[in-house]
């Protein structure tokens, strides 16, 4: 017994974690580097050229666009959480990374899974309220309101991820080795060889506020939607269809990808070929912060005919 106590005690504070899903490369590690560099150059470039654009222009200085400002920083927020330790682990040998960095990781990286998940609640409702509601939409959707949606959409996942990582933190854990690209908090728990009863209720209970209350409200909202655009003009369904479609887009991608995370943590994937696994695990990291930008600037015609005359002016 005496032994165990010691083995535990010694096990409690580790000061490094290993990524095992990395494998030798060899000279192709370059090749990888480059192309996610370039990726990560891509997303910072999109969303940067949005944000300023946004901010900018006076006539996209309505709701709709200041949540998709929001929407835009928040993927920078979460590919710099993901991006720069990725292309230090790609060309390292030693695939290790300080418990520091790796704790910070896991909280940059959950607390923007639940900031993207409320701003794309945030605009839902902002489209219902324009849609179904237009003539109390201006009195509705006021300065105030608008920074109170925003505050309550960074605040909250900053707070619940801050005491998440602060308890698996606390964990005594018996091993380093994560079998990701990067570093999350269900495989820190489950290293712990300590009781994990309060980090797994208060798991459960982030996932919940993070990612079912904001779908209700969404789901909520589109139903009203449908139900106007189905009894409404013809003008009406365009418009719905105009602004909802590239927020469908955001949510089902988001969704799927934040789906293949959960089952790669939850459940044994070890039959998927390593680079399927690393792919999917990726995906809600990589696919999103790109997608929106492009959908987005593509999709809404008053931020892509600024984006046109940006480019072409250039030219």
């Amino acid at each position: 017994m005496t032994s165990l106590k010691r083995i535990v005690m010694n096990s409690s504070r580790v000061s490094y974690f290993t990524l095992a899903a990395y494998v030798d490369s060899g000279l192709l590690r370059y090749l990888f580097f480059m192309l996610v560099l370039s990726l990560y150059l891509l997303i910072l470039c999109a969303n940067v050229l949005l944000i300023v654009v946004i901010c900018m222009n006076r006539s996209l200085h309505e709701p709709m666009y200041v949540f998709l400002c929001s929407l835009f920083v928040n993927e920078l927020y979460g590919s710099t959480g993901l991006f720069p330790l990725l292309l230090v682990q790609i060309l390292s040998d030693v695939h290790t990374v300080p418990d520091v960095f790796c704790f910070l990781q896991n909280f940059l990286l959950y607390s923007y899974g639940g900031a993207e998940y409320l701003n794309l609640a945030v605009m839902s409702y902002d489209r219902y309220l324009a849609i179904c509601c237009p003539l109390q939409y201006n009195t509705q959707m006021t300065v105030n309101r608008i920074a109170i949606l925003i505050s309550v959409t960074w605040f909250c996942p900053l707070l619940l991820c801050l005491v998440m990582t602060s308890l698996s933190n606390s964990l005594q854990l018996c091993g380093t080795i994560i079998e990701k690209v990067y570093c999350d908090n269900f495989s820190i728990v489950k290293l712990a060889c300590s009781d994990t009863t309060v980090n797994n209720i208060y798991g459960l209970f982030v996932s919940s506020f993070s990612i079912f209350c904001p779908l209700i409200l969404i789901f909520y909202s589109y139903i009203k939607i449908l139900k106007i655009c189905l009894s409404g003009s013809k003008g009406t369904r365009q418009k719905a269809v105009s602004t909802c479609a590239p927020h469908l887009a955001s949510l089902i991608n988001f969704s799927c990808g934040a789906c293949f995370e959960i089952m790669q943590s939850r459940f044994n994937m070890k039959t998927l070929p390593n680079v399927l696994r690393i792919f999917l695990s990726l995906y809600w990291l990589t696919c999103q912060p790109l997608l929106n930008p492009l959908v987005y600037g593509l999709t809404l015609s008053k931020m892509r005919i600024i984006c046109k005359s940006l480019v072409f002016a250039e030219m």
